[in-house]
């Protein structure tokens, strides 16, 4: 472990803002050297190696983690979990590109193929996943897309991921960036549209971030009531940068800029809402 923390201690986003890889916990270094062990002692065991990789990336270490799986696809080249795994990787890098080639020869990889529970690494308080490989596929796929702007093939791969099984969790946030894609289109009409599925009863599991922004757009809770306040993390930067983008299609980019620049400055630096306000901030606010 110690020469992976000497090589990656500090990551510097696009907009010149540096944090500092936070030290592992004992829980996690020993998860680290376990999955580590195992696959050095297995080297056959694709398993092994997709948790040594994900173990890597749970440490903020996501080139090493790049490395271990790009070394796995060099052995076993028609394993779609190594290019779904290090497509992710190459998202929190902002390797936007390189994601996308990746995901998409996870979706071809795929094809005609069952899908399957994809274990959680950090498993929810209930220890239940939720979340499918094909729709992690998809959805990581959607993510980058629209991350490159390319929003119609964002649209394309999210219904994909929406349909890739009815587990709620997946309904709601795979529902979210369609709305949102839509929206951004100015497909108002098409955006609510693609509301049908969202309900006021179904149980979410891990998602509620997703589910919440959903109900703000079936218009069942007021904006102010997701206004969140404290230190950045996913679900609370995902709800910021949904409100954030639901006031720069209602026309108010300048609460929307600002509510954009305040993620920015939290530490959840690969977040998915922090990806997405930072890619907006460069591409829409001129921002560098």
């Amino acid at each position: 472990m110690e020469s992976i923390s000497q090589r990656d201690s500090v990551f510097t986003t696009p907009l010149g803002v540096s944090y500092v890889i936070p030290e592992p916990s004992e829980k996690a270094l020993a998860q680290y050297r376990q999955a580590k062990t195992a696959s050095e002692a297995n080297p056959e065991d694709v398993e092994a190696l997709i948790w040594y990789g994900r173990r890597t990336a749970y440490l903020g270490q996501y080139r090493e983690a790049i490395s271990i799986y790009s070394k796995g696809i060099e052995k076993f080249p028609n394993e779609a979990r190594l290019y779904r795994h290090r497509g992710h990787r190459y998202i929190s890098l902002r390797e936007y590109k390189k994601a996308i080639e990746d995901l998409e020869q996870a979706s071809l990889l795929i094809e005609g193929t069952e899908n399957e529970l994809e274990p959680d690494g950090m498993p929810n308080a209930q220890n239940i996943p939720v979340s499918t490989l094909n729709g992690n596929i998809w959805y990581h796929l959607g993510l980058a897309y629209y991350l490159d702007h390319q929003y119609e093939k964002a649209y394309e791969a999210y219904i994909q991921c929406r349909e890739s099984g009815d587990l709620y969790d997946n309904i709601v946030s795979s529902t979210h960036w369609l709305y949102m894609i839509q929206q951004r289109l100015s497909n108002s009409a098409k955006a609510d549209s693609l509301l049908a599925p969202i309900n006021r009863d179904s149980t979410v599991i891990e998602n509620q971030s997703y589910a919440d922004l959903c109900h703000l757009y079936k218009g069942w809770i007021p904006v102010d009531s997701l206004i969140t306040e404290g230190a950045g993390s996913p679900s609370n930067d995902a709800v910021r940068y949904g409100v954030a983008n639901w006031y720069l299609y209602h026309g108010d980019s300048a609460l929307a800029k600002q509510i954009m620049e305040d993620l920015v400055n939290e530490k959840a630096f690969s977040s998915f809402g922090y990806l997405a306000a930072e890619s907006d901030l460069i591409r829409y606010f001129g921002k560098k």
